[in-house]
């Protein structure tokens, strides 16, 4: 059994110091495995352009943001999952790390970015990968990745016991198509979210909090209120997610047919 959970917080914009040590101070006592946040959780999300953005971004391994994180996962003896803004020479990321009591263990930068993300950040370059933590096997996604099944499928291919999903949703759709995801690849997934809004010159934005915990049988163990501050803890059995059977003739992963998939 691992203990998972999730932070969902409202953010402020443009405030990084602000929302990391609200962060900080809010998991200063927390007894976890693996905590997810949302995704952006220290920039804020409705840039007015590429230029602001470029204001905001770090490189992570030069970060006191990252740092910070990291000493709080070595005095707590757990993993953060965390959203952030990437800055790698002349490019934006929208990345999320997985982050250790050693360091970052992984980053993954966005490969689906949504609407006008795509004014503000680069495109992701790195694949999807999968670490072993504790005897469980996680993968990371972003947000919008949950509209595309092939990540998903991804990750429980290379042997993801758990995918973890920084989020900042404005649709409706993700919390329910997400437990479809965990049934069709035998996983569990951690969803993040924030809520609350981005107020902006040019426009706003409102996040629709309901972060959940969802089993490989498609079992929602927790969804956070809509537009309330929440931290959720459970227990967890990984070996729930290595049992592919749907039926005892039934194996969703050595069943397919990939052959005709193209």
């Amino acid at each position: 059994m691992i203990r998972v959970g999730y932070y969902q917080f409202r953010p402020r914009f443009g405030r990084p110091r602000e929302n990391c040590d609200r962060v900080l101070q809010r998991l200063s006592r927390v007894d976890a495995d693996l905590i997810v946040l949302p995704e952006l959780p220290f920039t804020g999300y409705l840039f007015r352009n590429r230029r602001e953005l470029a204001g905001m971004v770090e490189d992570p391994r030069d970060s006191s943001i990252v740092d910070d994180l990291v000493a709080l996962c070595r005095r707590r003896n757990f993993f953060l999952v965390t959203g952030f803004a990437e800055k790698d020479g002349d490019r934006c990321f929208n990345t999320s790390l997985l982050l250790g009591p050693r360091g970052i263990r992984r980053s993954y930068r966005k490969l689906h970015l949504f609407n006008q993300e795509k004014r503000w950040f680069d495109p992701g370059d790195l694949p999807f990968a999968v670490d072993r933590l504790r005897g469980v096997r996680v993968g990371m996604m972003i947000c919008f990745d949950w509209v595309f099944p092939e990540a998903t499928r991804t990750l429980a291919l290379r042997g993801a016991d758990v995918v973890v999903h920084p989020s900042n949703l404005v649709l409706d759709y993700c919390q329910r198509v997400m437990v479809a995801r965990c049934i069709e690849n035998g996983v569990f997934a951690v969803t993040a979210n924030r809520f609350g809004e981005d107020r902006r010159p040019h426009g706003r934005v409102r996040f629709t909090g309901r972060s959940q915990i969802t089993t490989p049988r498609g079992e929602v163990l927790r969804r956070a209120p809509s537009q309330r501050e929440e931290l959720f803890l459970c227990e967890i059995d990984p070996r729930e997610a290595r049992n592919k059977k749907m039926t005892a003739g039934n194996h969703i992963l050595a069943d397919r047919r990939p052959e005709f998939y193209a």
